[in-house]
């Protein structure tokens, strides 16, 4: 989603680092460039004019000017404000959702139609069960969208939650009261109303959430806010924070191609929080929001806690020890290379990872021109060789991959390529194995 901001931004930056020592007139002419790049990412216009106020103050008052090399400064006030701006640091008060110490703790959500909000509530419900071992009900008080009930049971059963529904024909306040006498009753951890939406805002919607927030005192209510809607988004969030004084936003579609300028204008709007993004379809694509690494990750600078926090999730801690003892044994084969692949992509897209990395900004990440693609390749001709020739590449010569690339619908070369590449890669394996460091220009060569 910040793509085009990212890739403004890191360009202006990187011309500011590349300058001996900085004028007055060369903060300003950063500034402009940081405005524009805001305003073309939809950020609200008051909200960039603020930002690149405070900006240009704090560059003053770090007295770059003159100095040499001041580059590096800049890039980190730009990086502080820019936190700033989506929420602050993850010290914030505010930055978490709220428990009670009596369960349940009650969760409403409310939002537009449209706005991801039942499938949100599904991922919220899986996230507490995963990440805080809680027992989770969810409730369908939607009772206009059609099929709103059934979507619920759908996705509420593959989250692991219990769905409380009474189907459509009872007012939702009261289906509200009654999944909470149900969940206190089950010894409920937290109980997550889906509340009805509409395709605009209006009194009777916002009468309604008023009423069930009356009836039910929800510990938190949470706003999904569609991120592709741009700034109509911070239009909805003002409006909702008049009526029903939300406690934190929940950004679905960030994964989306639009501009960012959502995301990047409701904190500083409303005064609250983002604290969960959507970042994907499946369930699991779900996460917290931390306006430090997102701010990273646009500056070009990565995010190697989320990357961490990825793998281990992903990494069971006997496969990875089982898997060191096969590497230490030279004993590494292509079943053991395709599972490894496997898990790389459950962790996310590929595009998505490398972001996370230092050093890989948008612009080299646009010039890499990755191509999920060929990670289906590569799976289709290891599943095409057999057992042994898995274990022991080397045994792979003419006919057979020949062979190998009619059963996967590859062709010979593709085949010859990706047994050199890992026959490059088991020797690297094999030098760290045994304490030396492998002439990498030789194989990077050799591997052509």
């Amino acid at each position: 989603m910040f793509d085009s901001l990212a890739e403004k931004l890191q360009t202006t930056l990187g011309e500011v680092r590349q300058r001996g020592s900085l004028t007055e007139s060369d903060v300003d002419a950063a500034m402009r460039e940081i405005r524009l790049a805001l305003l073309e990412a939809d950020v609200n216009f008051k909200v960039v004019r603020q930002f690149t106020s405070e900006l240009k103050e704090r560059c003053l008052q770090a007295e770059v000017i003159g100095q040499l090399n001041p580059g590096h400064q800049v890039v980190k006030i730009v990086g502080e404000q820019l936190t700033e701006l989506m929420g602050g640091p993850p010290t914030g008060a505010s930055a978490s959702l709220s428990f009670s110490p009596r369960p349940p703790t009650v969760i409403l959500m409310a939002g537009l139609q449209g706005s991801g909000k039942t499938t949100a509530t599904a991922k919220l419900a899986r996230y507490l069960r995963e990440e805080h071992s809680s027992s989770v009900a969810v409730a369908a008080c939607d009772v206009y969208r059609p099929a709103a009930v059934d979507q619920l049971i759908k996705v509420g059963a593959q989250a692991g939650a219990d769905v409380y529904e009474q189907g459509t024909d009872r007012d939702p306040v009261d289906i509200a009261k009654w999944a909470l006498e149900r969940a206190r009753s089950d010894g409920k951890d937290v109980l997550i109303l889906d509340t009805s939406g509409r395709l605009h805002v209006d009194e009777q919607l916002m009468d309604e959430l008023v009423r069930i927030r009356d009836a039910v005192k929800p510990h938190n209510v949470l706003l999904v806010v569609d991120a592709m809607t741009g700034q109509d988004a911070v239009n909805v969030a003002e409006s909702f924070a008049a009526a029903v004084q939300f406690d934190g936003v929940v950004m679905s579609k960030l994964d989306g191609d639009a501009r960012g300028g959502a995301a990047l204008s409701v904190k500083a709007v409303t005064g609250k929080p983002i604290l969960f993004a959507s970042t994907g379809e499946k369930l699991d694509q779900f996460e917290r929001f931390h306006p430090d690494r997102m701010s990273q990750r646009i500056l070009g600078m990565g995010d190697v806690m989320s990357l961490i926090e990825k793998a281990e999730a992903h990494i069971d801690e006997d496969d990875a020890l089982a898997l060191e003892r096969k590497l230490r044994r030279n004993e590494f084969g292509l079943d053991d290379f395709l599972d490894q692949l496997k898990m790389i992509r459950k962790m996310g897209p590929l595009t998505s990872l490398l972001g996370m990395i230092p050093g890989f900004g948008a612009q080299q990440l646009k010039n890499m021109k990755v191509d999920e693609r060929e990670l289906d390749r590569i799976q289709a001709i290891i599943l095409s060789m057999t057992p042994e020739e898995r274990r022991r590449p080397e045994l792979i010569k003419g006919s057979r991959r020949l062979r190998i690339a009619r059963g996967s619908g590859t062709n010979v070369q593709q085949v010859n390529k990706l047994v050199k590449q890992f026959g490059q890669m088991r020797k690297v394996m094999r030098q760290v194995g045994r304490g030396k460091m492998p002439d990498i220009g030789a194989l990077m060569r050799n591997a052509r």
